[in-house]
């Protein structure tokens, strides 16, 4: 049989396109099949592994990859970064935006799909960093001293390899989220991301933007925030208030005297029991702290249902948790890890990471998600203690302002009820860039319900409170939040 030179070119131009979409397809031994505690079809495919960073160290950076439920194809890429430091961001998975509400059973959790995750719209690439943190570790342990420009770069490199196994979405926009110490994580790698286009870095990011929630920024506008967050909130007495400010001077982040002092620690008193991640919420102490009950009949149901989430399971239920301390903003050098501020605090305060540490640490759940077994890489903890950590790259105000002046988009977002970041600090240093408003305070609104406040500026910059929500926007407001982050992304109005 002899072939025409058509048909040849029809054959050649069928193995070229074959060949490419091998090449441009995700790797397969990264394709999850089957997830412990989840019965049911997938809406979309999941990816996960390990990217190694340093062959000579033996340093892994785990990921877990989503693609969107709309179009993968085209939506926007996001990768998405819990802070603490060494938080990891199956935090984001489990309790926020991953793609399933978890059902606490007692033994293996129930997996139940979650109607407001982010992927409805969006791919989202859960990363824990940096190396110790979460499934990412390093086989030498001098890795686990490190700092903020040392977790921005390894992080880019990351970014850059993992690319490199998935090119097919390379053309997507690419956006960079998180949230709480991720406010400091976000914008010195965004800063690396953009030097690293800028140096022609293959292959090239389509770098878009980023978002932070309630985010850590300013040692000072952070630090200043709490008491007039806590005064404007009916936390502490005008009398109270008054004394502060005037022992004070205003500044209630570095006290100038002992009176000033003082008034601060009565301040941290009054505040004491409030659970810090969100004033509406109940917080538990101890053994003896009983559950809340919602629905009590001597209480009206507009007053019982504050703090109620919209997720059709509870997200915290048990007395084991963590909580930062009052004013308590990240300042240069050693950043305390949570075990060590826990230790300080001497009890157990507000949340529990038990669904969690429950799961991941199933070694059926870290074979069926790729993880390294715990012989290899210890148990799961939720934040830890491995990691030194350093604050080497101050105030983050000068890194959105660069980020921002050269043409990307940034939201800045804020749960208005979280004493730990208030959005009163938030929206101080998104101010304080000097931008001009283009977009006056306003409410922005879903389902018809007044959800939260907007204010946006000039050079592509929102600043965006959600009404009710505390630290973890999406743990406590999950349809607002997919509401505003969607449209955003869409590049609509909020």
């Amino acid at each position: 049989m002899i072939l025409n030179l058509d048909m040849i070119k029809i054959i050649l131009s069928i193995c070229f396109s074959f060949i490419i979409f091998l090449a441009q397809s995700a790797p397969e031994n990264a394709k999850i099949s089957q997830i412990p505690g989840f019965h049911g079809t997938l809406p979309s495919k999941h990816y996960a592994g390990y990217v190694t960073i340093d062959e000579k160290h033996g340093k892994k950076l785990y990921y877990y990859y989503v693609l969107s439920e709309r179009n993968p194809s085209k939506d926007p890429v996001v990768l998405w970064l819990n802070g603490g430091p060494g938080c990891s961001s199956f935090h984001g998975f489990v309790y926020g935006h991953g793609p399933f509400n978890f059902e606490k059973t007692g033994s293996m959790p129930k997996l139940h799909l979650n109607p407001y995750t982010w992927t409805k719209v969006s791919n989202v690439m859960y990363l824990d960093s940096p190396a110790g943190v979460g499934m990412s570790y390093s086989k030498n342990k001098t890795d686990y001293i490190t700092k903020d420009t040392k977790t921005a770069l390894d992080s880019h490199k990351f970014l850059l390899e993992w690319f490199k196994l998935y090119p097919e979405y390379l053309s997507n926009p690419f956006f960079i989220a998180g949230e709480s110490y991720a406010g400091v994580y976000i914008p010195t790698l965004c800063s690396q991301v953009v030097k690293g286009l800028h140096a022609g870095d293959k292959p090239t990011l389509n770098f878009k933007g980023y978002l932070v929630g309630n985010g850590v920024a300013d040692d000072v506008l952070d630090g200043n925030a709490l008491v007039p967050f806590a005064h404007g909130m009916g936390l502490i007495s005008d009398d109270l208030y008054k004394g502060v400010t005037t022992k004070c001077q205003g500044n209630y982040y570095h006290p100038i005297n002992n009176d000033c002092d003082n008034k601060l620690s009565k301040v941290d008193h009054v505040l004491d029991g409030l659970n810090i991640y969100n004033i509406l919420a109940p917080c538990y102490h101890g053994a003896s702290s009983n559950k809340t009950k919602h629905g009590n009949s001597n209480m009206p149901e507009n007053i019982s249902k504050l703090g109620e989430t919209e997720r059709p399971l509870a997200v915290r239920t048990t007395i084991h948790g963590r909580a930062w301390p009052f004013r308590a903003p990240v300042k240069a050098g050693k950043v305390p890890s949570w075990p060590e501020l826990l230790s300080l605090a001497g009890k157990v305060l507000c949340l529990d990471d038990e669904v969690a540490t429950e799961w991941l640490n199933v070694e059926d759940v870290r074979k069926a998600i790729h993880a390294d077994p715990i012989s290899v890489m210890g148990h799961w903890e939720l934040c830890t203690d491995k990691i030194q950590y350093h604050h080497d790259t101050g105030s983050m105000i000068p890194y959105h302002k660069n980020l921002t002046a050269a043409g990307y988009r940034a939201l800045i977002f804020s749960g208005d009820h979280d004493l730990a970041v208030p959005f009163t600090g938030s929206e101080a240093w998104t101010r304080s860039l000097g931008y001009k408003v283009s977009d006056e305070w306003r409410k922005w609104q879903v389902d018809g319900q007044v959800a939260g406040y907007i204010q946006g500026y000039d050079k592509n910059l929102i600043f965006l409170t959600i009404k009710g929500a505390g630290h973890t926007v999406a743990e406590y407001k999950p349809k607002e939040a997919l509401a505003f982050y969607s449209r955003w992304l869409d590049g609509k109005k909020i």
